[in-house]
């Protein structure tokens, strides 16, 4: 490394005609968690430059920890002897992938506010941003095979399960170049082991158990995480899920996401009891702080583990918030103040978090989370140009993808005369 250097320098003096002295800093930083300094290292510094010399830094990956292993929140048990670890280890790749991600939910999120208020974005539109931790631990947890089903709320989702931020911009657009060919819009985006966005309250829960009874009967291995929220945990149909997944031990992860109201109404005003991980009853459950990716992952992995296990479902509860309001015709402030919201983001944001974990450990430099930044904007900022321009469905093709066997059948359109084709 010091003999690279020296010819680097060399080279540079020779290009600019002035000293240059370029400081090779692997010795002086540790590559793994950071522990308390001895005296020694304390002592010691990099060497000074001659008088009249131009320092240039250089620092490559090898700077950074590789690993580092962090303390997380307990979780609360229910009909558990023991839960997720209390420790979470941390490589580099996966903090800046979980950044990443997150952080491209919320650009994307955001970008889709500017687009709804602009009338770009009409109907239905329920913003996920607040809530990216649960999404992006959730896909860490579990295989790509895997199946995930949850409510209205799935642009999140939709993304961390393999959908381009452009075919998602322009599902809610209504342009063709959607996921859903322009004619699903927010509630109902799919991709492969992704059933949804369901616009029904709590309708997505017994389909979860659906799933779960695939991957039993088909004895594959797999796992269906069915999501609901806490205004959908009081439905008689999640009970009826519950039920049934318990008797025939169905490998069902039932998450309630606690974002602390259900439309306009706070848990407590609700519900008469609020701790939704223990709803199972006889399902054991567990709650953990949503706002944490790493906390996240690790309640997801446990969860998954134990239903491979074959030992039948399990409930979790993910305590979050979400920024915006329930959906983009709620101001999100009539029911809560403006200063608890201000006082989640500063204190309980699942990115900033994140962030000052990778910061203080010497993961990543704020500069590399800059630039990480900026190719977000730029990436959701194309997205939403290609959701402007490219064009509506033609009529045509209104009722295209009607589930049926050939041949084709006729849809009557606006009026008894006039008919469509419906081609699979």
């Amino acid at each position: 490394m010091k003999a690279m250097l020296a010819i680097i320098s060399n080279a540079l003096c020779r290009i600019t005609g002035k000293n240059v002295l370029l400081i090779d800093l692997s010795e002086y930083i540790s590559l793994t968690s950071p522990a308390a300094p001895t005296l020694a290292q304390t002592q010691r510094q990099p060497p000074k430059p001659p008088p009249g010399a131009r320092v240039v830094v250089s620092r490559s990956f090898t700077d950074f920890t590789p690993q580092a292993t962090f303390d997380i929140k307990q979780c609360d048990l229910h009909r558990l002897e023991e839960g997720p670890p209390l420790k979470a280890e941390l490589t580099r790749e996966q903090g800046l992938q979980y950044y990443r991600t997150m952080q491209t939910v919320r650009r994307m999120e955001l970008k889709a506010d500017q687009l709804y208020k602009q009338k770009i974005i009409r109907g239905f539109c329920h913003l996920y941003d607040g809530q990216e931790a649960c999404a992006a631990g959730i896909e860490a947890a579990i295989n790509r095979s895997d199946h995930l089903i949850t409510a209205y709320r799935a642009h999140g989702y939709t993304y961390t399960r393999g959908v381009t931020i452009k075919e998602i911009l322009a599902e809610l657009t209504g342009r063709k170049g959607g996921v859903a060919k322009g004619k699903g819009g927010s509630m109902h985006m799919y991709a492969p082991y992704f059933y949804g966005g369901n616009g029904i309250v709590g309708a997505q829960v017994p389909l979860g158990a659906g799933i779960a009874l695939a991957c039993r009967y088909q004895g594959n291995n797999q796992v269906c995480v069915t999501l609901y929220g806490d205004g959908a945990a009081n439905q008689g149909q999640l009970f009826e899920s519950f039920n049934m997944a318990a008797l025939w031990k169905l490998p069902c992860i039932f998450i309630c996401e606690n974002n602390r109201y259900g439309m306009g109404t706070s848990v407590e005003r609700a519900s008469a009891s609020t701790d939704y991980y223990k709803r199972g009853d006889f399902i054991p459950g567990l709650r953990v702080d949503g706002m944490d990716v790493l906390c996240v992952r690790e309640a997801a992995k446990f969860a998954a583990d134990y239903c491979r296990s074959g030992k039948g479902p399990i409930v979790m509860e993910l305590q979050t918030y979400r920024y915006h309001g329930h959906s983009m015709s709620d101001p999100g402030v009539s029911y809560r103040t403006r200063e608890e919201i201000q006082e989640v983001r500063s204190k309980n944001d699942p990115i900033t978090v994140l962030k000052e974990r990778l910061l203080s450990n010497n993961m990543a430099s704020a500069e590399e989370l800059k630039d990480i930044d900026v190719a977000i904007r730029k990436e959701v900022e194309d997205a939403a140009q290609f959701a402007t321009s490219d064009p509506e469905p033609p009529l045509e093709q209104l009722c295209n993808h009607i589930f049926c066997n050939n041949p084709p059948v006729e849809v009557r359109g606006t009026n008894p005369w006039s008919k469509l084709q419906s081609v699979s």
